[in-house]
């Protein structure tokens, strides 16, 4: 099995990767960090590899806008994270075919699968679960509606997308995603952590998708909304201390405030308050549970306007003050 990335401009390449399968069905577990350097820019992953489940988060970063085409011809199942950045799949005979925006999600089945990479914003975010074929039957067991049907055609070998339309990442899948990023525990839990944590991924992804098919007016029809939304949720999380009002935040995305507040919700499937609320709590967590900063450090730097307020909001959310957490 191997994996590919070349300049699409000049066909120069830039990562090659060779394994087998006894490396990607490792028994146990095993953590991993590569960085790759070239003249345009840098990669940097972080996997963990569990009993025939590969888990990894990537930062990519450019010095200029590029196209890069990968191919890779391991037969596994994929829920991939497109987080930031634009990305393609198809399998090798293009029997199915996706595009991925920034903060979209699916699950893609293939023995051989080829694509791109689009940078324009110069940088690239992306998360993934690839399982083997033993491993996804593991952890899709006894599930129904239109999960069983995709596992079914896993099952026939044939090649095989999950949703006919890309997913949004909602503030759920977001938080799980970190949830693996930032685990604090150690090796002899975290590998029960991260399995229990795929098997949430894959019930978000098939609730999400349940969520796509009611049938509902959706307010974001176009890309350019879509993208409003997203650089709007952006914006909202990089002035945490001080977050600007929605009539603020629409005028600064470009969109207005009814379309604001409808897609966000369609989007992320909480209101701007909400998520904005449940991201500053969760951050706090990761935070107290690395020991990293203490609470009066995370009620300043969240936004919080005294310690007892930010003691408050979280007992409220996690039933412990935050002084208990490392307890």
């Amino acid at each position: 099995m191997s994996f590919f990335l070349k300049n699409a401009d000049d066909g120069k390449l830039l990562v090659a990767q060779n394994f087998t399968e006894n490396d990607f069905a490792v028994s146990g577990y095993q953590t991993n960090t590569y960085n790759v350097e070239f003249s345009f820019g840098n990669t940097q992953t972080t996997q963990w590899n569990i009993d025939g489940i590969c888990i990894s988060y990537t930062e990519a970063k450019f010095n200029k806008p590029a196209l890069l085409d990968w191919n890779g011809d391991a037969e596994m199942i994929t829920l991939y994270f497109n987080l930031q950045g634009k990305m393609s799949i198809a399998d090798i005979s293009d029997i199915i075919s996706i595009e991925l925006y920034s903060n979209q999600h699916n699950i893609i089945y293939s023995s051989e699968a080829k694509g791109q990479l689009k940078v324009d914003e110069l940088r690239m975010r992306s998360f993934m679960v690839q399982l083997s074929k033993s491993a996804f039957s593991r952890v899709s067991s006894n599930v129904g509606g239109e999960l069983k049907h995709f596992a079914d055609t896993v099952v026939k070998g044939e090649p095989a997308v999950f949703s006919a339309i890309n997913l949004p990442v909602d503030f759920e899948i977001q938080n799980c995603i970190n949830q693996i990023i930032y685990c604090p525990y150690g090796d002899e839990l975290k590998p029960m952590f991260l399995y229990s944590k795929v098997i949430e991924l894959l019930v978000l992804q098939a609730a999400s998708y349940k969520r796509s098919q009611q049938t509902t007016v959706r307010v974001i029809k176009t890309e350019y909304d879509y993208e409003r939304i997203i650089f709007a949720r952006d914006y909202l999380l990089k002035n945490i201390e001080v977050p600007p009002s929605l009539a603020e935040l629409s005028h600064i995305a470009g969109i207005n405030e009814f379309k604001l507040k409808k897609g966000f919700r369609e989007t992320f499937n909480q209101s701007v308050f909400q998520y904005l609320s449940n991201h500053r709590l969760e951050t706090a967590k990761i935070h107290l549970l690395e020991g990293s900063k203490s609470p009066t450090e995370l009620a300043f730097e969240l936004g919080y306007s005294s310690l007892q307020h930010f003691s408050s909001a979280f007992k409220k959310k996690f039933g412990m003050p935050p002084k208990q957490v490392r307890q």
